[in-house]
Parts: C-alpha cells; sequence; structure tokens
C-alpha cells in the first residue's frame, strides 16, 4: 500500500486554542483538516502562549519530546513539548512551550497591548524547537507549510543547518503570507542571535547588523522557501514585488471558499 504524502504545518495561531477567528487562526485550523481528510498525513504545532487553558483544552506534556535546549545567543532555553487534540477534526496539535518565552505571557503583545522585546528570541526559539522536534519524532515531511511571522526562521534553518538531514532533505517548503506583522523592529544583534551550526553570515546577509522589520523578516522567510500561498489581499507592495522578482510559484487563498485550490496547490507540489 503508496504510503500517505505528509504535510507539517508551522503555526503562529490556530483557532479554537486563541479564541478570535481570525483568517490565519482558521486557515490554521482548518487546512490540516482538509488535508487529512483528503489522504495526507499531518503534523501541526504551534506556540503555547499563556492565554492557552491547559486544563479547559486537554493539554498534557509528552516527556519523551521535552529536555532539550535551545541555545540562543549563549543561553540555554529548555523546550516544554505538550499536545491536545481537536477531537471533531481528529487531529492533533503540538504546542511549544518554555517557562521564559511563553509561560505566563500572551500572544504576541502584552495585557497592555505592548510588544514583548524578546519577540526575536521567541520567533527562533519557536522554528528550532519545531525542527528539532519533528527530527525527535524522526517523522519525514514532504511539504512545510508556515504560517505567521513566528514561524518565518523555519525556512532558513530547513535549507540550511537542516538541509542534509534525511528528514527534511526533499521537503519543500510554503510560506503563508499576511498582513500581520509587528510594530517595534528586531535589534541590530538579531542575525547574531539567528547563526548557528550550518547558517553563515552570507545567508543573513539581507539582515546582517541592521534593525528588522516586518517586510525584512518576510523577505527572509521567502527567500528561502520553495512557493506562497497569498493570504490577504493588503499585503505590503515590496513583498508583491519581492515574490515577483523570485519567482515563486504562488496562490491567491483568501478565504475559506478557497482552500480546495489549496489542497490542490499542495497536491501539486508531491506529485
Amino acid at each position: 500500500m503508496k504510503e500517505p504524502k505528509r504535510i507539517l504545518f508551522i503555526s503562529q495561531e490556530i483557532y479554537p486554542y486563541l479564541a478570535e477567528e481570525t483568517p490565519i487562526r482558521l486557515f490554521n485550523r482548518k487546512m490540516p483538516e482538509l488535508c487529512q481528510a483528503n489522504g495526507f498525513e499531518t503534523r501541526t504545532f504551534m506556540p503555547k502562549f499563556g492565554e492557552i487553558n491547559e486544563r479547559r483544552n486537554q493539554l498534557h506534556e509528552v516527556i519523551r519530546l521535552s529536555g532539550m535546549n535551545v541555545i540562543i545567543d549563549d543561553t540555554d532555553h529548555p523546550l516544554l513539548l505538550k499536545v491536545a487534540s481537536i477531537q471533531s477534526a481528529r487531529i492533533q496539535i503540538y504546542f511549544t512551550d518554555n517557562d521564559d518565552f511563553f509561560k505566563r505571557r500572551r500572544g504576541v503583545v502584552d495585557e497592555k497591548g505592548k510588544e514583548y522585546t524578546d519577540n526575536d528570541e521567541r520567533c527562533i526559539f519557536f522554528a528550532r524547537s519545531v525542527i528539532e522536534t519533528v527530527k525527535k519524532l524522526r517523522w519525514t515531511p514532504d511539504i512545510v507549510v508556515c504560517s505567521g511571522w513566528m514561524s518565518a526562521l523555519a525556512p532558513l534553518y530547513l535549507k540550511t543547518t537542516y538541509a542534509d538531514t534525511p528528514f527534511f532533505s526533499k521537503a519543500k517548503i510554503v510560506f503563508t503570507l499576511y498582513n500581520q506583522g509587528f510594530k517595534t523592529p528586531f535589534g541590530t544583534k538579531f542575525a547574531q542571535k539567528v547563526l548557528m551550526e550550518g547558517v553563515t553570515t552570507r545567508d543573513l546577509t539581507r539582515i546582517m547588523n541592521k534593525e528588522i522589520d516586518y517586510v525584512d523578516l518576510m523577505r527572509l522567510a521567502l527567500q528561502y522557501s520553495d512557493a506562497v500561498v497569498l493570504a490577504d489581499s493588503d499585503l505590503p507592495k515590496e513583498l508583491q514585488q519581492f515574490i515577483k522578482q523570485e519567482q515563486k510559484p504562488s496562490l491567491s487563498c483568501l478565504t475559506e471558499a478557497d482552500y480546495g485550490q489549496c489542497l490542490n496547490f499542495f497536491k501539486g507540489m508531491t506529485e
């Protein structure tokens, strides 16, 4: 019997764990279900933000996948890996957690609406912790779908550090693009924090020694992606021009009515 194709979803936000039904949260909730219903095998990851109620959502720690350290700027950050199920969709969601970055802290802004000053390191931690967990699961995706700016470094790491790893060497990377950024630029040391074995300063030419805004981060993500899903009709012009310049295969997916086309887009990438 032919093995099913596999899709890894690296998602910043998922409904109903974050309650408001925004387009990005609905996409990250419904596309894995649609893919799975059409023969794909899926895994979905998101950060375990502090407002996610563990008891209500029946999260529990996966001991065998917890305990590894992610080193950022010479500091060890232990990973706690938790899991929950959306019973109606028969899909599991894995949550990456860390006492410093996520526990008792909201999404990307605090209770007063102020962006966290370490969002840059939270972004690094999320991408690297997901990749290391999938590697530990020994699960080989055919497609990796990244959604939300907190997943933006996954394409870079997958195409550099993990490019020769058997689990990721053949994976196609799709970045789902929304006009949902951040206002406070990441500091000039961001590129140095991103560096790790397999990533060189040449890989980070676009962001070295400068403050990084949303457009800069998205350009970096798109540079290392194989295709892009345009999930917003109001994207920055700089990003629209960059996609044309890079000649990335793209698909517009603005509403739930477009999800079927998106499914076919993914199918085409595995043929």
